[in-house]
């Protein structure tokens, strides 16, 4: 089925401008960011095909951009400008409303970490180090992995906390398979760090792990 060009007052950037983004599917943001079609496709159509490639908007941002590159209708320009509004789409969620703004709760982390880790393919763990208001000094992803996890060094941690003069660590990591539950590794290495960091006299507060499933607090859990 071939999708001519809307009328004006239908098109996707005019009633994103009138009624709002939320007013939207996804097939018409999408058609919104690419901007125009190509020679073949007009811009709805591109959009639909794109979407029905890739299964779901989700799944095609979260696309390396050598597979995005593959797609019929996306050049290096069009790549481009996808990644960059999702890059601002983490960036937006990850960071504070207000400057050096407390995690004051593990649905604080959780945000802040899903907007960083949730598209990775591969297993990342990272660091939040705190002052003693709990609020972020630094983010750092210190270890990577395959799918299926990565190595963490409790020594790694302590040393970078007290470079950057922490008073209380949240760690995380994501869960590529998209099933948060943390697993007997990862509670295990959670007990090593809260020993290692309490040595040298700073708290980790949490680790939570993330997926597209939602996420998991350790220390909601009660094993921290």
């Amino acid at each position: 089925m071939v999708l001519g060009p809307w009328p004006r007052s239908e098109r996707p950037r005019e009633r994103l401008l009138v009624a709002g983004p939320q007013a939207l599917s996804d097939g018409e943001l999408l058609a919104v960011l690419l901007g125009t079609g190509t020679r073949e496709q007009p811009v709805a159509e591109l959009a639909a095909a794109l979407l029905a490639r890739s299964g779901s908007l989700a799944a095609l941002l979260g696309s390396p951009p050598a597979e995005l590159a593959r797609f019929r209708g996306l050049g290096p320009a069009r790549v481009a400008r996808l990644l960059a509004a999702l890059e601002i789409g983490r960036r937006y969620l990850a960071g504070p409303t207000e400057p050096r703004c407390a995690l004051a709760a593990p649905a604080d982390a959780a945000r802040f970490l899903k907007a960083r880790l949730l598209d990775l393919p591969h297993e990342v763990f990272c660091c939040l180090f705190l002052d003693t208001r709990h609020r972020l000094i630094r983010y750092e992803e210190l270890f990577r992995g395959t799918i299926d996890g990565a190595t963490v060094y409790p020594r790694e941690v302590v040393k970078r906390a007290l470079q950057h003069n922490a008073s209380a660590v949240i760690v995380g990591h994501n869960h590529p398979s998209g099933v948060a539950e943390p697993s007997e590794a990862d509670r295990s290495i959670t007990l090593k760090l809260a020993k290692a960091l309490a040595l040298v006299e700073i708290r980790l507060l949490d680790h939570v792990v993330v997926s597209r499933g939602g996420h998991v607090s350790l220390a909601e859990r009660g094993l921290v």
